[in-house]
């Protein structure tokens, strides 16, 4: 990322507001804008699949699934981020005017060869302050294959499911509440090269 003058930093107010004009999804972080980069087909399956995924399981639920035209907004000491997660799930969201989230218990990335770093650098470091989240979620596109880093008291573990057998079990209630995100059911539609 580059970085910039002060006086060229752009408020959260500017940056909101241009996003309700833009043809262009930005992400925002401490007062400097980047525009998001096109991601493959695989990329737009993969997410796609976990938002169904997700969906589904949560439509009895006080719980709902966004996909990736929903920001969350983290707050910090260097100031507030906004970025596009690739899925989310809320469970006090009962506001539809809203146009960011700010306390999502899942978010889910789909990396990309560009993305990588940010997404397992700065993005889970990130994602990783907000109090209400419980797990993050990070899926390969060449593999069936997630990294998932969950809440365990006061920081997170850090846990590998791979192979399209591969089950994981997200806490996003406080009462315990659990969904599964089938690992068949993310890459449906995606090919993998066989050796």
């Amino acid at each position: 990322m580059g970085t910039s003058r002060n006086s060229d930093l752009i408020s959260v107010e500017d940056y909101l507001a241009g996003e309700e004009v833009s043809n262009v999804r930005q992400e925002y972080v401490s007062g400097i804008v980047y525009a998001m980069v096109g991601g493959t087909a695989a990329h737009s399956i993969i997410s796609g699949n976990a938002y169904v995924a997700l969906r589904q399981q949560l439509k009895d639920s006080n719980c709902r699934a966004y996909g990736a035209d929903m920001k969350v907004r983290v707050q910090s000491e260097q100031g507030a981020r906004f970025y596009y997660p690739d899925a989310q799930v809320v469970c006090d969201s009962a506001d539809l005017t809203k146009v960011f989230q700010d306390a999502p218990v899942l978010i889910i990335e789909v990396l990309s060869d560009s993305t990588r770093r940010f997404d397992l650098n700065e993005k889970k470091d990130s994602y990783l302050t907000i109090p209400s989240l419980k797990n993050y979620v990070v899926l390969e596109q060449s593999v069936p294959a997630a990294t998932v880093f969950c809440r365990a008291g006061d920081k997170f573990e850090r846990f590998h499911h791979q192979g399209l057998d591969a089950v994981i079990d997200i806490e996003i209630g406080d009462q315990g509440q659990t969904i599964k995100l089938k690992l068949a059911d993310v890459y449906q539609d995606i090919s993998f090269d066989r050796e």
